[in-house]
């Protein structure tokens, strides 16, 4: 968690926007308005002076330099620096542009105070804050991801026995391979899947009726 009080940069065009933004966030007392800037280009000079807030709230759209970017920019060289999107739009390209950039948070521009106030708060505690919209455009995207994967048949069999009792050795041993290629086998699976545990192995193969239970 982020000491108190938690420097916020807030990245808007529109300056009467800005200034809502800032009394909105001066009023949650917790947060500080280290500074203004009206573009990414601002936002990334002001950083490069040494001036480095906790959190920004940054705006998409932003002639000069726009927020998609400001956060590619921050991504390399502050990565430290956790961002949360705005936007006016549900625009689901971008918002899976943003999370696999690394953005900790997304609101939306009509969010209501105390939305942008737990985004602020979970952000700050080193946790993520995803809108509902957000959340659907994920989850439609990994279903469609899901849908075009086409597995072999050994990486098939590999999926099954994950689903017993038995080690990556004795996999192995009954798939009469080396431990090296069960590996291989097991790392494909994790990056052709985007899954990070033999358990997320086994619940894939049941949602996909490869295990009966």
């Amino acid at each position: 968690m982020l000491k108190e009080p938690i420097q916020i940069a807030l990245v808007d065009d529109h300056k009467l926007f800005r200034s809502g933004m800032a009394a909105l966030v001066t009023n949650f007392k917790r947060y500080n308005i280290l500074f203004e800037a009206a573009n990414g280009q601002e936002l990334i000079d002001t950083i490069s002076k040494g001036i480095v807030p906790d959190i920004i709230l940054l705006d998409i759209s932003m002639p000069v330099m726009d927020g998609v970017e400001a956060a590619q920019v921050l991504r390399a060289k502050h990565p430290g620096v956790r961002v949360i999107i705005l936007s006016m739009f549900e625009d689901a390209e971008k918002v899976l542009l943003m999370v696999k950039m690394g953005v900790k948070g997304y609101l939306l521009k009509d969010s209501e105070p105390y939305e942008v106030e737990e985004a602020l708060l979970k952000v700050s505690q080193g946790e993520l804050y995803y809108p509902e919209f957000v959340t659907r455009h994920l989850i439609t995207n990994f279903n469609s991801k899901l849908e075009n994967i086409k597995l072999n048949p050994r990486e098939i069999e590999f999926l099954r026995l994950t689903g017993t009792e038995l080690t990556y050795k004795e996999i192995a041993d009954t798939m009469n391979i080396s431990v090296r290629t069960v590996d291989s086998y097991r790392d494909q699976l994790f990056e052709k899947l985007q899954i990070k545990s033999r358990v997320g192995l086994v619940l894939y193969s049941i949602k996909n009726k490869l295990i009966e239970l």
